[in-house]
């Protein structure tokens, strides 16, 4: 009788597991982290590394840097892939739509124009929400300890403190 229960993707080998937090984690313990995961998106959002928020988190427009300088935190975990692509179009349809709307309705120009004018507008926003949206998701990644990064949280007396 063939098993029904397994399929052909059931016998693809497994993936290594992830070395345990303790390797992964070379910074200092004593690196000031966010308090709270809309804090590390800011960081994350701004282009600063989310862990401790004292370095650059990218070294080029999209390529993130392998370490941070500061806290030494290791980002070559990180897989945003095109969410930040996604993101980055959502957020350009959802403020160009009245927009366009506006110009259609309110105006008389002709459709040439109205592309010389969303076209640019559109390509631009896209651009301008690519590397604050994959920021944010590297942040994301690091703040919920997906894709290898240790879960790290402030420890309550430091939080206590700053009150």
């Amino acid at each position: 009788m063939p098993d029904f229960m397994s399929s052909p993707f059931d016998q693809i080998p497994a993936k290594k597991p992830p070395p345990p937090a303790a390797a992964l984690q070379a910074g200092p313990v004593n690196a000031l982290l966010p308090e709270s995961g809309w804090g590390a998106i800011h960081r994350g959002m701004f282009g600063h590394c989310p862990r401790c928020g004292g370095a650059k988190l990218f070294r080029a427009f999209l390529k993130p840097v392998d370490h941070c300088s500061a806290c030494k935190q290791d980002w070559t975990h990180q897989q945003a892939d095109d969410f930040p692509a996604y993101v980055s179009i959502f957020l350009t349809g959802h403020i160009m739509a009245p927009v366009i709307i506006a110009l259609v309705k309110d105006t008389s120009l002709s459709l040439p124009a109205l592309a010389a004018i969303i076209l640019p507008l559109m390509v631009g926003l896209m651009i301008l929400f690519l590397q604050p949206a994959k920021g944010a998701i590297i942040a994301l990644q690091w703040w919920f300890g997906m894709h290898g990064f240790p879960k790290e949280r402030r420890s309550p007396e430091i939080s206590n403190h700053e009150e």
